[in-house]
């Protein structure tokens, strides 16, 4: 179990997830005519975000309007639809990558935005794509402890920043073909929101109960992806066979105390590309029939991409149907969280 991290959860339970879309739909074809001169002079083709990765579309939010706006946004359809008063939320952990200062944290500005308790614990969890999950995992110890009865976890994610700073520096005389390749992946993120309520699975049976997580580390691949609110550099092939190495690792320590290979009715992958989900389904086995997608129209959404794509699939979820959350993230680290429906 070198490396191998497995908890299980005894008494929570998710309440609602929701998501906040944001409005300006941005179509890769838009991104490439941007790109056209670029492409032709250092010698690639256009439509690699929609031919090869599978990325049609993604949003960003009106300008004016920032990723806290975003994460408040969706914070409050959470607290109205699974109608806790907002006074009796003990803790709230924003996930988002995006952020505009150092500090204070992003979450005080979320606190504020929904009124929460001055009870209400709040802080920052990040964790390049995985800060969502790993929100989850916190709260839930904290309920499991009994110190909190419930817990709101939000992300909110803006790309337009980065991917308009890409699409200026790439369009310079001295662009190289590498250039391109190097920032390709600030390409695919998209802007959005999601929000979700726990609170003690005892005192709500209506309440979708976490059953465990596996997560695990490879903190040698910590410079495959490295970014900042202007410029994205990744690594594609490197992080992509990284990636699947270390999910192949924590599937195989999984698989000592969970039955995730089959018993599973859904899997509710990360958000990267059509590459990366068939080459993850490929190498763990999993049926790719049960695995929702939303990056075709929404993107890469950074850690609200797995709550998000669950919110989009929880009305064809049944009761007792399995899900399990599939989360990686730069730096690398991977969790899987297992909820029953």
């Amino acid at each position: 179990m070198n490396g191998n991290a497995t908890h299980r959860f005894t008494n929570t339970a998710v309440l609602t997830v929701c998501t906040e879309d944001a409005s300006e739909v941005i179509t890769s074809a838009a991104l490439d005519a941007r790109l056209a001169d670029t492409y032709h002079r250092v010698g690639l083709r256009a439509g690699l975000l929609e031919r090869l990765v599978g990325i049609r579309e993604r949003r960003w939010w009106p300008e004016g309007f920032s990723f806290v706006d975003g994460a408040v946004a969706a914070g409050e359809k959470a607290l109205g639809e699974c109608g806790i008063d907002r006074a009796r939320i003990g803790l709230l952990v924003n996930t988002s990558v995006s952020r505009q200062f150092l500090e204070p944290s992003s979450a005080v500005s979320v606190h504020y935005g929904l009124g929460l308790a001055t009870s209400c614990q709040n802080f920052d969890i990040t964790n390049a794509c995985l800060g969502f999950v790993n929100g989850m995992e916190l709260a839930a110890a904290m309920i499991d402890a009994g110190v909190i009865d419930y817990a709101l976890v939000v992300d909110g994610e803006d790309s337009r920043t980065v991917q308009e700073s890409t699409i200026e520096r790439l369009s310079r005389p001295e662009t190289t073909s590498k250039d391109v390749m190097a920032q390709f992946a600030a390409l695919t993120l998209g802007s959005g929101a999601a929000a979700m309520v726990l609170g003690r699975a005892d005192r709500h049976p209506e309440g979708h109960r976490l059953v465990g997580a596996v997560s695990r580390a490879a903190t040698a691949h910590h410079q495959l992806c490295v970014g900042d609110n202007q410029v994205m550099y990744t690594d594609l092939k490197g992080l992509l066979d990284a990636g699947l190495q270390l999910s192949d690792e924590l599937w195989a320590d999984a698989a000592t105390e969970f039955d995730w290979a089959d018993g599973m009715s859904r899997y509710v992958i990360h958000q990267i590309s059509q590459v990366h989900t068939n080459e993850l389904c490929a190498r763990l086995g999993i049926d790719p029939t049960l695995v929702p997608r939303t990056f075709p129209t929404r993107g890469n959404i950074g850690p609200a991409s797995v709550p998000f794509t669950l919110a989009t699939e929880a009305d064809r979820l049944e009761d007792g149907d399995r899900v399990l959350l599939m989360g990686i993230g730069s730096g690398l680290n991977a969790s899987c969280l297992e909820i029953v429906w």
